[in-house]
């Protein structure tokens, strides 16, 4: 049986499909198409082009159960690779990290990452302000539920917009990227103090609400520096939460003594990032 539509209503019916469309290609055009794999997806987004210096965002979606890792994992885990070097007109890419969440990883250590969805902020600046822009990145990154797998991606965007639809997820996205900070700030949340106790421990004094969940990441000056987890000390000093970790996994030749670190602290949803010298 043939439906019949009223000429007004089908007008109408057609105004509005006309209406939609240039919002859905302009959304198409913020964000390049996803690309699956059996346990995650990855695609890129593009922010509003305004100057030299664009932003933009690496998107991944995951399974239920499963995860992938920051730009340092833990104790164990598989840091992702970005290669852009096939991109027209980009200078330099950097790439931003959200504060990561602690799993424990099965084996007696903690891994750090990402669950159910991440998007990592990239600053990207062009070689020539007056000419398009074309990222082009290849994306290597493991998602692991009891095992873990790899992941090999391509993908393409072209940075057209002067107001992109993803310039909401990309705010949010780099407000989750912990803010720069130094020992003895006065914050909510901060590190009080460093200090070496012994040729091999370090601990840290973080000064946090009682309440509050704090998590504390330390990385060395390269990555090929594996130092632990920190471990929050039972029974530490009133009013400080504190940290201990060994001076472990030092590359071949290393030295301690003046080393700059990272140390990441995540306390509820506020995150920051400390750079140190070691004595």
């Amino acid at each position: 049986m043939n439906a019949i539509v009223p000429r007004r209503a089908a007008f109408a019916l057609a105004s509005a499909l006309f209406a939609v469309l240039p919002a859905m290609q302009a959304c198409a055009q913020d964000a390049s198409a996803w690309q699956r794999d059996a346990h995650s997806a990855v695609r890129l987004l593009a922010g509003s082009r305004s100057g030299g210096v664009l932003l933009g965002g690496i998107a991944i979606q995951l399974d239920p159960g499963w995860k992938t890792y920051w730009r340092n994992p833990g104790d164990s885990g598989v840091p992702p690779r970005f290669d852009f070097s096939k991109s027209d007109n980009v200078e330099s890419v950097t790439v931003l990290w959200p504060a990561p969440m602690k799993f424990d990883d099965g084996a007696g250590g903690f891994s750090l990452g990402y669950k159910k969805q991440v998007v990592l902020p990239l600053r990207i600046v062009a070689k020539n302000n007056d000419k398009p822009v074309t990222l082009r990145a290849h994306i290597s990154y493991a998602v692991c539920e009891k095992l873990c797998l790899p992941v090999e991606a391509t993908s393409e965007l072209n940075f057209a917009s002067v107001a992109s639809t993803e310039d909401g997820n990309l705010a949010a996205a780099l407000d989750a990227v912990p803010k720069p900070a130094n020992v003895g700030d006065p914050m909510p949340v901060t590190i009080r103090d460093v200090r070496r106790e012994g040729a091999k421990n370090v601990l840290v004094d973080v000064a946090a609400p009682e309440s509050r969940n704090v998590h504390l990441f330390v990385e060395g000056p390269t990555p090929d520096w594996a130092l632990p987890v920190p471990k929050l000390v039972e029974n530490g000093p009133p009013g400080v939460k504190r940290f201990a970790f060994e001076l472990d996994g030092l590359p071949p030749g290393a030295k301690a003594e003046g080393a700059a670190l990272k140390l990441t602290l995540v306390g509820g949803d506020r995150a920051y990032e400390f750079n140190v010298n070691l004595n």
